[in-house]
């Protein structure tokens, strides 16, 4: 043999050995994996919760047409509201959110600190950053909590809900707070007759659980159609919009009306038979429909559209107008509460909104308030109360660290706009 020929099999050797010897590790490690406590996989993500918040202000339809040029009748008529809620003072998104927060989470009997996602829908938030959700996190005391916003405008509460049982069905949370929140009146033209008569201020929550036991979120679906982008717009400062006095009072909600209505009519119709259809049902199984609280003719021609009777959707627009991602969890809230919403029912939660976006999800309604003494509500309020008070805790720590160690950020000189 050759010297070249004893050097490659000595090669072709030291290949083999290798791949064996990285076979074995590669099969060491996945024995070792295999051996490792794995999370618990819930199959089932379950509405356990619910709760909701609006201002105490009502703006009524007359005191609107003192505003504009408009009256009670034609309102009605055009859209269905009567009257909304207006958020004063200090109310505002997160106050809102962090009510209708507490609400769900006493309705489901679970304290803040076993809460592990915290997800906000809202279009109207205080801040850019931080979000609704991180300040709903502090202000309750879940500080497990993984905390974020969402924006899909209208149905951003059927996204939020969507993405929270995705988490909870993969494991990553076991229990789960959706919020949809808005104060669209401190965005509105109060002199666009077109726009000023629908937009109220609220917040709804649900809380979402993880179980082995079937039922709960069916299906889930979300759509969206930018090139109609420009049919529903609440302008921003930012890279296109300029800052300053100028930026913000160009900061009002626009809308083509006729558009988003044809729109509306067609993709609600078509979302819900298809979620419906995801979940195994179909539509004659479907006890009742709660749909975004936009405008009454809308619902009503989704429900010509589905050939359902009208009394198979729920309706409460006429008392809070359109609050956008708030709407549907206020009025399943006041579903349950009038007793349209019973265990064992098909639901299906069904929005459209500005993006264009839509979506839909069907639910089995397979849970009933538990029966909670007297000493467990106290005892809770102590558990709420302790939360909070650890939450506190830590902004005080993270002041006495700021001034102890000096831990503030230099001083930076800012850009000179126009100079290289």
């Amino acid at each position: 043999m050759t010297n070249n020929g004893r050097a490659a099999s000595k090669t072709s050797a030291v290949s083999n050995n290798g791949a064996s010897a990285n076979g074995a590790r590669k099969s060491a490690a996945r024995a070792a994996a295999n051996d490792r406590p794995r999370p618990h996989y819930a199959r089932f993500a379950h509405i356990v919760g619910w709760g909701m918040a609006v201002p105490e202000r009502v703006l009524s339809n007359h005191e609107i047409a003192r505003l504009v040029d408009t009256n009670d009748e034609w309102i009605v008529a055009r859209t269905g509201i009567k009257e909304r809620r207006i958020a004063e003072g200090k109310e505002t998104t997160t106050t809102l959110s962090i009510e209708s927060a507490q609400n769900a989470l006493e309705m489901a009997d679970i304290s803040p600190e076993e809460v592990d996602l915290i997800i906000v829908a809202t279009a109207t938030p205080e801040y850019s950053f931080p979000s609704t959700a991180s300040l709903v996190q502090d202000a309750i005391g879940a500080e497990r909590a993984a905390a974020f916003d969402l924006s899909a405008a209208c149905t951003g509460f059927i996204a939020a809900l969507g993405t929270a049982a995705e988490s909870v069905r993969c494991g990553s949370a076991n229990i789960a707070l959706v919020i949809g929140a808005e104060t669209l009146t401190k965005v509105t033209d109060w002199e666009d007759r077109g726009t000023c008569i629908l937009f109220g201020d609220g917040a709804g929550a649900v809380v979402v659980q993880g179980s082995d036991v079937p039922g709960g979120i069916m299906s889930y679906l979300l759509r969206s159609d930018g090139s109609g982008g420009n049919l529903l717009t609440l302008p921003s400062v930012g890279a296109t919009r300029p800052g300053g006095v100028a930026g913000l009072l160009d900061h009002t909600i626009d809308m083509n009306g006729r558009e988003v209505f044809r729109f509306a009519t067609r993709a609600m119709a078509s979302i819900t038979r298809e979620a419906v259809a995801m979940a195994g049902l179909s539509m004659e199984n479907i006890d009742l429909i709660i749909p975004h609280q936009a405008n009454r003719r809308i619902i009503e021609a989704a429900a010509r559209g589905l050939e359902m009777p009208d009394e198979k959707f729920y309706m409460n627009v006429d008392r809070y107008g359109n609050t956008s991602a708030a709407s549907i969890p206020i009025a399943l809230c006041e579903a349950v509460e009038e007793g349209r919403v019973r265990p064992n029912d098909r639901l299906v939660f069904v929005g459209f909104g500005g993006g264009l976006t839509w979506g839909a999800i069907a639910v089995h309604w397979d849970v009933t308030p538990p029966e909670v003494s007297r000493w467990h509500r106290l005892g809770r309020q102590v558990r709420y109360g302790l939360s909070r008070a650890r939450s506190v805790g830590r902004r005080v720590l993270r002041r006495v660290e700021g001034a102890v160690f000096g831990m503030q950020a230099p001083e930076v000189e800012p850009p000179h706009r126009g100079k290289k």
